[in-house]
């Protein structure tokens, strides 16, 4: 009889680049005979995979890691918070060990120190494509480390360092593994998605017999032979991306961007140190639109910047009335710790940016409800990712998961729909987020 099987509890907090890092380490605790339990009670330690971008984040992950050792006592920290380890010492001083991002080495250290392993191989099998937090139907796929940018509001390149990218190959070969594993959609993540391979001076591997540079777009026209949906997070407006819209028009990628512009005024975006060319964004947007009528771009925005003056906050608002958005997040600036613009003067007083935020978010609002009114009566090809009693809960092509709008299919229980399955739908309605429709007859896999 084997012995007792050690448990491991986890808890993963941040963006999908770190859940990214929450699916290795459970892989490599899998790998090693340990099983995963959801509650604190049947756990024998607990790992907490933090994030400590904003502040806001460094409180749920000090919340976090409280709850963690009041209801189980025995607790490691990882990810981005563990950069800052003397905060969590402070607030939590009984933690069996900190470390930060990407170190799993350390991780398996502290989880074989509180816990050895009991191996059984014939009883802990690991799929090939690995332990997964999503669901099996799409996956997040992180094709590098770290971030070149020296963003005055960002403190990432400190948690995560320079970029370092992954060799091609070994990227497209776990994509490879996914698919097979009944992945229909990969979600290329990084801080950096346009700036892939530059730091490897772009070098070559081979791949199904092929040699392929180590950037974006060889990395996108491989991917495209795989048959899944694959849509791009993350992604600077350097000029290489124009050479990656024909390819979205021709289908082989989904005509989705994920931008993060940030702002639209020159100068605060020289105070942010982003690039600050705006007119030219514009003409590339129009431009990408012209080869690719289909392509959505979704972006995220600072409102109340330090310094941003009324006028500036107008630039922004006329901004997203010229360039038309599809999907638009945004926040009130918030001080990170370590942060360059944190003594940038002139801050804006927070009754401002809140009534700022709200503003630009109603603006935004009227923008995204008129473009989702124009797609009724379009069929819109679409990915299930559940069935709620008679409706079928999915995705169309310009709709990541979680952070966009979803598409309700009326008929989907009675359609047979599935989630992981691909149905072309016929949009009856919208409202200011998502869509509504009927499955089209005949034509879904």
């Amino acid at each position: 009889m084997s012995a007792r099987q050690p448990k491991v509890g986890f808890v993963s907090l941040g963006c999908p680049k770190a859940l990214v890092d929450s699916e290795r380490i459970l892989t490599q605790l899998k790998t090693e005979g340990y099983g995963i339990v959801p509650s604190y009670d049947d756990a024998d330690v607990v790992i907490v995979n933090t994030c400590g971008f904003i502040d806001s984040a460094v409180a749920e992950s000090l919340d976090a890691i409280g709850e963690a050792i009041a209801e189980n006592g025995r607790v490691i920290v990882t990810g981005c918070l563990g950069k800052r380890a003397e905060i969590i010492r402070d607030a939590h001083p009984g933690v069996l060990s900190i470390s930060g991002p990407q170190d799993y080495a350390s991780v398996m250290n502290a989880v074989h120190a509180a816990l050895p392993p009991s191996h059984d191989p014939f009883l802990d099998l690991v799929p090939d494509f690995g332990l997964k937090l999503t669901p099996k139907h799409y996956a997040y796929l992180k094709i590098s480390e770290g971030c070149n940018h020296r963003c005055s509001f960002c403190i990432i390149p400190s948690m995560r360092g320079d970029l370092v990218s992954r060799p091609i190959d070994d990227v497209l070969r776990e994509a490879e593994r996914l698919v097979r594993g009944g992945v229909r959609e990969l979600l290329v993540i990084s801080q950096d998605t346009s700036a892939y391979g530059v730091d490897t001076k772009y070098v070559e591997r081979e791949w199904r017999g092929k040699n392929y540079q180590t950037r974006m777009k060889a990395l996108c026209e491989s991917l495209s032979e795989l048959g899944a949906w694959t849509r791009l997070h993350y992604v600077y407006p350097y000029p290489h991306v124009d050479d990656i819209i024909p390819m979205m028009a021709e289908g082989k990628l989904l005509p989705y961007l994920d931008i993060p512009f940030q702002h639209a005024s020159p100068r605060i975006l020289k105070l942010m140190k982003r690039p600050g060319a705006v007119d030219k964004t514009l003409e590339r947007i129009q431009r990408w639109r012209a080869i690719c009528p289909e392509i959505t771009i979704r972006s995220t925005f600072i409102v109340g910047f330090p310094g941003e003056t009324e006028e500036e906050f107008e630039t922004l608002l006329d901004f997203l009335d010229v360039a038309e958005l599809d999907r638009v997040g945004a926040f009130a600036y918030s001080p990170v710790t370590g942060a360059a613009a944190n003594a940038l003067p002139d801050a804006v007083p927070e009754t401002v940016k809140q009534e700022r935020l709200t503003r630009f978010m109603e603006r935004q609002a009227e923008i995204s409800s008129e473009k989702l009114e124009r797609k009724v009566g379009s069929v819109q090809r679409c990915l299930v990712d559940a069935v709620d009693g008679e409706l079928a809960i999915a995705r169309s092509m310009a709709d990541a998961p979680e952070i966009d709008g979803l598409v309700q299919i009326q008929d989907g229980f009675v359609a047979g729909l599935k989630p992981g399955d691909f149905v072309d739908v016929t949009i009856m309605g919208s409202d200011d987020h998502d869509l509504f429709g009927l499955v089209d007859p005949e034509r879904y896999d």
